[in-house]
C-alpha cells in the first residue's frame, strides 16, 4: 500500500508530447485510433448542427446506449468524456477511504484529490506482469478504482479477478475505456448488474476519435446514477456529442468497431514480435498486451524518448504513472508501415546509446 504523496504529475497526458512542436511527428503517445473518426460518423455529426438553437435532449443518446448493454436507461448516465465522470464521482459520493489501483489513467485519482480526498493507492509489480491480487486491496476501502484493460500497462484483467473486489458498503470502479478495442470485449463488466456497487465508464473517444467532442457514460445502479446526474450542471452534454453517442452505439458502429478490434489485434501482435527482436538491447514488453497500446522498459528509456523526437516520433513517458519511473514508455499500436518507420527510427536510436556507452 502506498499513501498520496506528490511524485508523480497526474495531469500529464499523452497529447502533452504532441502539442506546439509536436504536432508534426508522427504520433505514438496518444492512444486515439488513427484515421478517425470516419466519413460517415463526421457526416452524421456535422448534420445535427442544425439543431444548435435548442438546448441538447439527450433521451434518444441515453437509451441507445442503454439498448447497446442491455441495460434500462435509468442505469445509464452521459458525460462529457470519461474524465467528468470520474470528477462527478469523486464530488458526489461519500467515500471514507478511496484506494486507487496503479499503474494506471492518473484523472481518477487526480479527480479524488482535488475533491479533497486523501487517497491510497496499491501498486501491481511488474514483477508479477501487472497482474491483479484482490488481496493486495484493505478491506476498508470503500472505493475502488482501476482500469480494464489497463492504461498504460495493456493488462487485462480477468472479470471474476474484479468481482473478487466487490462487496455491499463498497464503490468498485472499472475503466473500460478500451474494452472496445479488445476482440469480442471479453472481460468486460459493462452488462452486469448482479455485482454490488459496479460503476463501470466507457469512453467513445479513443474508437472513434472524437477526443475532441467529449463522450462517454457511466453504467451503474439507478441510485449511484442519480446522486451523479445531481452532481452534472445542466445539459452537461452538447447536441453533437449526443447524436455522435447515438451513432457510435448503432449496429453498423459496433461492427466497424469490431473488425477494428480485430485489425488492432494483429498490428499489436506485429509490433510486440518486433520489439521483441531488441531485448539484446535491454529492451521488455510486458505480455500479453490486450490494449491499442504496449508498455515496455529499457534503462535508457528517457533519452531514447528524446532521441525518438529527434527522429521524428512521439511515445509516452511512463513516468507521470504511478508505480513506473522514467525507464518505461507506452506506445501506441499503429498499421504495419508506421511501426516499420517508428522500429527503424528506435533501432537508430538504440544504436546512438549503445554507442554513447561504449
Amino acid at each position: 500500500m502506498d499513501t498520496e504523496r506528490g511524485d508523480h504529475d497526474l495531469r500529464h497526458h499523452g497529447d502533452a508530447e504532441i502539442r506546439d512542436d509536436g504536432a508534426a511527428l508522427t504520433d505514438l503517445a496518444v492512444n486515439v485510433r488513427a484515421g478517425t473518426p470516419p466519413v460517415w460518423l463526421r457526416e452524421v455529426i456535422a448534420a445535427s448542427l442544425g439543431g444548435l438553437a435548442a438546448y441538447p435532449d439527450g433521451r434518444a443518446a441515453r437509451a441507445a446506449v442503454a439498448a447497446r448493454h442491455g441495460l434500462p436507461t435509468e442505469r445509464v448516465l452521459l458525460t462529457a468524456g470519461a474524465a467528468e465522470a470520474f470528477v462527478l464521482l469523486a464530488r458526489a459520493l461519500k467515500v471514507r477511504r478511496p484506494v486507487v489501483v496503479h499503474p494506471q489513467f492518473t484523472e481518477p485519482e487526480a479527480a479524488l484529490r482535488a475533491a479533497g480526498h486523501t487517497v491510497d493507492r496499491v501498486l501491481l509489480r511488474p514483477s508479477d506482469g501487472f497482474r491483479l491480487d484482490p488481496s493486495l486491496v484493505p478491506d476498508d476501502a470503500d472505493l475502488v478504482v482501476l482500469g480494464n484493460p489497463t492504461n498504460p500497462t495493456s493488462v487485462l484483467h480477468p472479470a471474476t479477478t474484479l468481482t473478487e473486489l466487490a462487496r455491499p458498503g463498497r464503490t468498485l470502479v472499472v475503466d473500460e475505456a478500451f474494452m472496445d478495442a479488445v476482440p469480442g470485449e471479453r472481460e468486460s463488466l459493462a452488462h452486469r448488474t448482479d455485482v454490488p456497487g459496479l460503476v463501470v465508464l466507457r469512453s467513445l473517444t479513443k474508437t472513434w476519435g472524437l477526443a475532441g467532442l467529449r463522450i462517454g457514460y457511466v453504467l451503474a445502479a439507478p441510485d449511484t446514477i442519480t446522486l451523479l446526474e445531481q452532481a452534472q450542471p445542466l445539459w452537461p452534454v452538447s447536441t453533437p456529442a449526443l447524436t455522435a453517442a447515438e451513432a457510435c452505439v448503432s449496429p453498423r458502429a459496433l461492427a466497424e468497431a469490431a473488425e477494428a478490434a480485430d485489425r488492432l489485434a494483429t498490428d499489436r501482435a506485429y509490433l510486440v514480435s518486433r520489439l521483441r527482436e531488441l531485448a539484446p538491447h535491454g529492451l521488455t514488453v510486458t505480455e500479453p498486451a490486450e490494449a491499442p497500446f504496449v508498455l515496455v522498459h529499457l534503462p535508457e528509456a528517457a533519452a531514447l524518448r528524446h532521441h525518438l523526437r529527434n527522429l521524428g516520433f512521439a511515445v509516452r513517458r511512463g513516468d507521470t504513472f504511478p508505480g513506473l519511473d522514467e525507464q518505461w514508455l507506452r506506445l501506441a499500436v499503429r498499421d504495419r508501415a508506421t511501426v516499420d518507420r517508428f522500429l527503424g527510427a528506435l533501432d537508430r536510436s538504440l544504436n546512438l546509446l549503445r554507442g554513447q556507452r561504449a
